[in-house]
């Protein structure tokens, strides 16, 4: 048996939590699983799962140990595929990142399809906020919105997204609507807490970014509550349209000062320099390419 099989075992019981588990999915007896994560913690001098009748569980060195092999093990697998012509047809397991309201609506339509047409094909979506470490996290592309900073991942352009001012009905019955962003002074605006600058919002202002200073009594550090905020009259909201396109839709809220709005932010598919030869990961990013419908959000 090969050193490859060795890691294979490895990674499936720290990915699985089994040695059963990860012997149904290599389709191994149990026994060789077992002969494989021996052979292989006593390679390295040190154990690398705790096991008890219930759970197998990674130890410290065995989860760094883990996160340093898994990547090298998937490189190993496509030069196999490549070399034995199969690498024309998706297979494996395509990891994916993006932001968690983004993910859902707009991501897993494109994945459904996707695996409806690669059944040889699975699919990890990993919802995060943050900007996670492609590398560390073994992940085969990402999904993100903003400017992106220098690196040495490769990226491809999906399109960019406005970002707005709303309101309810309810509220501009009552206080009326902006005409300019100065207006927002004698406005009640609902400010994230969380902002790089709270109670700032940025528009374009006679061709040029200009901050404008906002305030009111309501304030959240997320956004779910400042939409639900708006949506019963408590004031002026500012958000990328897309979080909000289904309240607009339903008449729920309103934009105002579309004139106004700043530079669309653009939003980006990223993935590791080498990546991109692999099938699966060519297919999904010509899919989202063509799928995904952002010029106007």
């Amino acid at each position: 048996m090969s050193r490859t099989d060795d890691f294979e075992a490895f990674i499936a019981v720290v990915e699985l939590g089994s040695l059963t588990a990860a012997a149904h999915r290599l389709s191994r007896s149990l026994q060789a699983i077992s002969r494989s994560l021996a052979t292989l913690e006593e390679s390295v001098g040190v154990e690398l799962v705790h096991r008890t009748t219930r759970r197998s569980t990674p130890s410290e060195a065995g989860a760094a140990f883990f996160h340093r092999i898994k990547p090298a093990i998937e490189e190993i697998n496509e030069a196999r595929l490549q070399a034995a012509n199969l690498r024309s047809e998706p297979s494996g397991i395509l990891r994916v990142s993006a932001p968690v309201l983004f993910g859902p609506d707009f991501l897993v339509p494109v994945i459904a399809e996707y695996m409806r047409m690669y059944p040889r094909v699975e699919v990890d979506l990993q919802l995060s906020d943050g900007f996670v470490d492609l590398g560390a996290e073994g992940l085969d592309l990402a999904i993100r919105i903003g400017n992106l900073p220098d690196s040495s991942l490769r990226a491809k352009r999906l399109g960019a997204l406005r970002r707005v001012v709303f309101g309810a009905p309810s509220y501009f019955g009552q206080r009326g609507r902006p005409i300019h962003p100065f207006d927002l002074s004698a406005h009640s605006c609902i400010v994230r807490t969380v902002d790089e600058r709270p109670g700032e919002w940025m528009f374009q202002i006679e061709g040029k970014p200009r901050a404008v200073k906002v305030a009111g009594a309501f304030r959240s550090n997320l956004m779910t509550p400042i939409y639900a905020a708006a949506i019963h009259g408590l004031g002026l909201g500012y958000s990328p349209l897309w979080q909000i396109k289904h309240l607009v839709d339903e008449g729920r809220v309103e934009l105002v000062l579309t004139e106004f709005e700043p530079v669309p932010v653009p939003i980006h598919a990223l993935w590791p320099e080498g990546r991109s030869s692999s099938a699966k990961v060519r297919a999904f990013l010509d899919m989202l390419a063509s799928r995904l419908e952002l010029k106007n959000l």
